[in-house]
């Protein structure tokens, strides 16, 4: 039965009551602008179909009652029509072909499992058929005496015998007469069969025997064998065992979900339980997505996320799950109160590892996405180094090393990137990079942070040489004003992918001599590098503002946080209100190693684990990349025994001298000198500029020496008094310049 809506009904009761009584039918507006309330439609409640009209006998009686008032609609009516159809538009359409079906390494992943299952399989039994063939030799005799038992109880109709003996004891001998006289009848009738089976099927079978060949002989007891040895088989000892053993895990459902949330502890959940789960609502069905299932939870009024995530082990332990296996996380285009489920069947951490699409063969470009992990659901996730920097986040021993060694693995396989790496920690884990590395060192001593300072230094300032190639460009090679992959293969431009990565890079930021300059030009790099082809790359296992400087922190486009402790922590690394937020790397385990929160790749927050490669298997990738390298003519710096570019270019410690020295100021002072230098530049000469005079003095002294530039006392007449300070002669350090370019273009 169709029902009219709300207008239709309003005006059908209004030319009725017109029709009828002949009363003036009253504009609705205007009677209600008489009594002071809203004529906006808007403001009016969904109207029930008494309140819905509201008709007076004349205008006057509208002014003259005015308690007479008409309920005010406040809720429109539901949508329906037009309505309806914007609803459906603005849903969101479900995927017709899943997502591993149209992405071509989870195919190919799906297609190798399927051949690496069917393979196990295949093996697994043919190693045990000559044992199945022993069993179902042994069993046949029982078969056939099983078979044999059940004709003959087929022939005398047993099955009816129970039902002829119910008749028989109620004495009912209608009923027994009739079974009677059907038992009769089938017993007949099955033994005809039973008998022209035996007349036609022993001679024929005998013919069989001495007419057909012995292949067809051997083929049919083999078959016979096989059916007389299951047929004989007990029903709890099978003959074939399984090759795979599942395990079973209970499928996801709303009462299970609803469960779990009632373990919480939280009083808005335990109210909407209470109500027979009103307030908690799954706005899509419960799927399976990869190896777990999919809810998607609308949490009570006031309940967030991260209210969840504050009790994920409670969560787990109400869905009696693994913690691995319980990944509660926030929607970002939606409500705080949607939350995403996803329950996988077997724990994260324990789930075998996929290998690394890279590590057999292929090459990678630095300007499409690498593979760097996947997902909770076996899922691909990918990288894209170029026009971005990457921040790497830990505690000690979680598997922060790999996570930076694998877009290094990746970076390295492309023949056109110069790799520039710094291990602070000194225990090699990047070593096996050192064969395609223009420039490396490892260590946590001075000389290490030294030369990285340096290799910064040689990133800062080859920015300005780019940014001058590139804006030297014509507008058709450089459209955009940014390196791209014909620019950066035009090896006469230099406008190659450079990667600066320092491990544990707390160590050069955080120390007393370096830390300051090498976190000024860092967040320079960081600033100016993602669209000259420089990408730099940090991994650190102490973020706080002393060892990470929060400008970096703040520029950085991908972040990756494993395990972390705290709050502080976990927002250093991802970004300021993440833990709010509900994204906290402080939820992982101690088992949850190479497991994090990766930021930045993609529009949401991801939980990846990444690729595991061991040392051996980094030795053969780069084993492969270094032979790349040659063939294409590109290995460079310490990996082609040379001596890296930057040890004699990068210092422009003379040129910054003559720069605030004029030529008539032949004999300045050290510690006036360097009050100029730290005004010429606060990144690099900043904490020298902070010092005690007599020690910028020894500070310039020391700094001035590897150049054969020596210092001494200069004599000046102040105030008619002499003064005598520490100083140099600036044609000292004009022929210092010199000697270095003449040793520079003689090597």
């Amino acid at each position: 039965m169709n029902h009219p809506d709300d207008n239709e009904l309003f005006n059908r009761l209004e030319a009725e009551m017109a029709a009828d009584s002949g009363a003036e039918v009253v504009d609705l507006n205007k009677a209600r602008s008489a009594r002071g309330e809203s004529a906006d439609p808007a403001a009016d409640s969904r109207p029930t179909e008494s309140a819905a009209l509201s008709v007076d006998r004349s205008a006057d009686s509208v002014d003259d009652d005015p308690d007479d008032r008409s309920t005010v609609m406040v809720d429109g009516p539901a949508p329906s029509g037009p309505g309806l159809m914007d609803r459906l538009r603005s849903g969101q359409r479900r995927e017709v072909i899943s997502a591993w079906a149209k992405s071509k390494p989870e195919f190919v992943t799906a297609l190798g499992w399927l051949g690496g299952y069917a393979w196990h399989t295949t093996a697994f039994h043919a190693v045990r058929l000559p044992w199945y063939s022993l069993r179902l030799a042994f069993q046949a005799p029982a078969g056939v005496a099983k078979f044999i038992g059940g004709a003959m109880r087929w022939v005398a109709d047993t099955e009816g015998e129970p039902l002829r003996q119910v008749a028989a004891g109620r004495e009912n001998v209608e009923e027994y007469l009739k079974l009677s006289r059907q038992r009769d009848n089938r017993v007949k009738l099955r033994s005809i069969l039973m008998l022209l089976a035996l007349v036609v099927g022993l001679p024929l079978a005998l013919v069989l025997f001495l007419l057909a060949p012995t292949w067809l002989e051997v083929l049919t007891l083999a078959l016979l064998t096989a059916g007389f040895g299951f047929l004989g088989a007990p029903s709890d000892k099978p003959v074939i065992s399984r090759a795979v053993v599942t395990t079973e895990v209970e499928r996801l459902t709303s009462g299970i979900v609803e469960r779990a949330l009632g373990a919480l502890g939280i009083a808005e959940i335990n109210k909407a339980l209470a109500k027979g789960g009103e307030g908690i609502k799954f706005p899509a069905p419960i799927t399976r997505d990869g190896p777990g299932w999919r809810a998607d939870v609308d949490l009570p009024y006031g309940v967030t996320v991260p209210d969840i995530l504050d009790r994920r082990e409670k969560l787990a332990s109400g869905l009696r799950r693994p913690l691995g296996c319980v990944w509660p996380e926030p929607v970002a285009d939606e409500h705080a109160g949607r939350m995403m489920l996803w329950v996988g069947d077997r724990a994260l951490n324990k789930v075998a590892a996929p290998p690394w699409p890279l590590a057999k063969s292929g090459s990678a470009s630095l300007f499409k996405p690498l593979p760097f992990g996947t997902d909770q659901r076996g899922r691909n996730v990918d990288l894209t180094l170029m026009y971005d920097n990457v921040l790497i986040g830990a505690m000690p021993g979680m598997g922060k090393t790999f996570s930076l060694r694998t877009p290094l693995l990746a970076a390295a396989l492309d023949v056109t990137a110069e790799l520039l790496i710094w291990e602070l920690k000194g225990t090699g884990d990047l070593d096996p990079l050192k064969k395609v590395a223009a420039d490396y060192g490892s260590g946590p001593d001075d000389d290490t942070c030294a030369a990285t300072l340096d290799s910064i230094r040689y990133v800062y300032k080859d920015l300005e040489r780019r940014a001058k190639v590139i804006s030297s460009l014509p507008k058709d090679k450089c459209p955009e004003n940014k390196v791209i992959p014909s620019l950066a293969a035009n090896r006469s431009l230099g406008l190659h992918p450079l990667i600066l990565a320092i491990d544990e890079c707390q160590e050069l930021f955080s120390h007393d001599k370096y830390g300051k300059e090498a976190g000024a030009l860092c967040t320079a790099i960081i600033k100016r590098g993602r669209a000259l082809g420089v990408i730099l790359l940090l991994a650190t296992q102490r973020p706080d503002k002393d060892s990470l400087p929060p400008a970096i922190s703040a520029n950085v486009g991908t972040r990756f946080c494993l395990r972390v402790m705290g709050q502080i922590e976990n927002d250093m690394i991802l970004g300021t209100s993440m833990y709010r937020n509900g994204i906290r790397a402080t939820s992982f385990t101690k088992s949850d190693k190479g497991i994090g929160y990766l930021v930045g790749a993609a529009d949401d927050p991801q939980i990846v684990r990444g690729y595991y490669l061991d040392n051996p298997a980094a030795d053969a990738i780069c084993e492969r990349a270094r032979k790349a390298r040659i063939d294409a003519g590109t290995l460079r710096g310490i990996a082609a025994g040379e001596t890296p570019e930057r040890r004699e270019a990068v210092d422009p410690l003379l040129e910054d001298i003559l720069a605030v020295v004029p030529a008539d100021e032949a004999k300045p002072w050290n510690d006036v000198t360097v009050d100029r230098l730290a005004e010429l530049r606060p990144e690099k000469y900043g904490p020298w500029g902070e010092m005690a005079p007599a020690d910028k003095a020894r500070q310039l002294t020391t700094a001035l020496k590897p150049y054969g530039v020596t210092t001494g006392q200069v004599a000046r007449r102040i105030n008619g008094k002499t003064v005598n300070r520490t100083g140099f002669e600036r044609a000292h350090i004009v022929t210092a310049i010199a000697e270095r370019d003449r040793n520079r273009d003689a090597g």
